[in-house]
């Protein structure tokens, strides 16, 4: 089966429990923030809903300020589910919106973010995955948490691939826009 297309009409962003108390801990934390932040603000270029959860936001923290501030205008839920779409409060916003396509970005790679994109392909959603903007504590759980993700069916993708598909188009007005943003993350991470 061919992997879908990103639409932006019908995609969401879901920032998972990029929180203060996790956050210090992650493996390669700093890359990580920028390629999420850059995910957030390439959504809100594009008019892509963004939903963004805490787990136990009492124990482990409200989200970082940096992310935070890019969530502005975005709802924030708190979970204790791992998967969020057991959340029924996500669930409720999900049907709202009227979305049948997620996008994936946070922490941690082979607990919530995994057990979100197993839920998605359960109840028929198509999951995305942004690859670089997922992570863990530990480097190895990050990389067998993505493993399984392909494995399950998740399409894999970088935060680029993410803006470039839902863009589809250089002539797009919004182009010009993230044009710096998508020079600015290839500038801070070269490879």
């Amino acid at each position: 089966m061919k992997p879908p297309r990103l639409v932006a009409g019908r995609a969401i962003l879901l920032v998972i429990d990029v929180q203060e108390k996790l956050v210090p801990t992650l493996w390669d934390g700093p890359r990580f923030l920028r390629r999420a932040g850059f995910a957030i603000r390439a959504a809100t270029a594009l008019e892509v809903p963004i939903l963004a959860t805490e787990q136990n936001p009492a124990g482990l923290g409200k989200t970082v300020p940096e992310i935070a501030r890019l969530l502005e205008g975005s709802e924030i839920l708190p979970k204790t589910c791992f998967s969020l779409l057991r959340s029924r409060d996500v669930q409720a916003r999900l049907q709202t919106r009227r979305r049948d396509q997620v996008v994936l970005v946070g922490i941690e790679t082979h607990v919530c973010v995994l057990q979100t994109a197993l839920d998605a392909l359960d109840t028929g959603l198509e999951a995305f995955v942004l690859m670089d903007a997922v992570t863990s504590a530990r480097e190895e759980d990050r990389h067998w948490g993505q493993q399984r993700l392909v494995q399950a069916g998740v399409v894999p993708l970088t935060v680029q691939s993410f803006a470039y598909e839902l863009l589809g188009d250089s002539n797009d007005q919004r182009f010009r826009a993230l044009l710096p943003l998508l020079k600015e993350i290839a500038a801070a991470d070269p490879e």
